[in-house]
């Protein structure tokens, strides 16, 4: 992704130096295990209690000591500001052509270890998510190191991906989507709330290959083997994929974001046909 020496953005708010809060309880599991569906919790944006739920005892998920901001966190730091400043203007384009109304912009929120926001705590079991009592995204530095290692979901616009999904969820809440879906959620089963979670999750994704689609217009950003980036980072974050890398069999039921097949179509539908009707993921009998 050719994003060197771009405009950043003005709307991030650094809390990376800060010491975060307490650290989150949840029903025992430990070692490896732990481990696993925490990184589940991760790269779903998701709480993950209800997946760690075993028996006796329970298990403190807090913040790092060490909040030092290291070189590759400020790599990442600069990076995100370019790909945020990229949403901004490409979504600033979409609504005054597609919606007729202006855009106004999320604030991204870079932390290290765990921070707060009207939503809940942030730390390594939450993940990337976006808060829309606050209307901001808030994303630990350390993730995209995380994301390479234990995923193998590397690359520069793997990453543009997820910071590109997060500002979805953002212009979801812009449009009214979010609000309305999170209402009838509230009055669901959890069963029905979950499936309508994973209608959510996939018109951001649906939205995040409409804004790639638009941003190689604008910008000529992306490079050989960038969407497939996108595409391979869509797969290994797919609800089925990360259940079975946590050594769970996969259960439909419990799904909150999609399979790594609907992730991977439906970012590829927003990026084939750059509209966003076509990101209607409500009124579709296929997901």
């Amino acid at each position: 992704m050719r994003w060197r020496g771009r405009r950043g953005s003005g709307n991030i708010e650094d809390r990376r130096r800060q010491r975060g809060g307490g650290g989150a309880r949840a029903g025992g599991i430990g070692g490896f295990g732990l481990i696993a569906i925490v990184l589940i919790g991760w790269f779903l944006g998701i709480d993950v209690t209800p997946l760690l739920q075993g028996g006796g005892g329970s298990v403190s998920v807090g913040a790092p000591q060490s909040q030092e901001v290291t070189e590759a966190d400020e790599r990442a730091a600069q990076f995100v500001s370019v790909v945020l400043a990229d949403t901004e203007e490409v979504w600033a384009e979409i609504f005054a052509e597609q919606v007729g109304q202006p855009y106004d912009p999320a604030t991204l929120v870079l932390f290290k270890g765990a921070t707060n926001s009207p939503c809940g705590g942030a730390n390594g079991a939450s993940g990337p998510f976006y808060c829309p009592a606050d209307e901001k995204a808030y994303l630990d530095t350390d993730f995209f190191v995380t994301m390479e290692r234990r995923l193998g979901a590397g690359g520069d616009f793997a990453a543009a991906y997820v910071v590109a999904h997060e500002i979805a969820h953002h212009v979801q809440n812009e449009l009214g989507i979010l609000g309305q879906a999170n209402q009838i959620r509230a009055q669901s089963s959890q069963a029905r709330s979950n499936e309508i979670s994973v209608r959510i999750e996939l018109q951001a994704d649906c939205l995040s290959g409409l804004w790639a689609r638009y941003a190689q217009a604008r910008f000529g950003s992306l490079e050989q083997g960038d969407l497939e980036e996108a595409i391979n980072a869509a797969k290994q974050i797919g609800d089925d994929t990360l259940q079975r890398n946590a050594g769970q069999r996969p259960n439909p039921h419990t799904f909150t974001h999609g399979t790594s097949e609907q992730r991977q179509r439906w970012f590829a539908k927003g990026y084939e046909n750059p509209q966003i009707q076509t990101c209607d993921t409500f009124s579709t009998n296929r997901l």
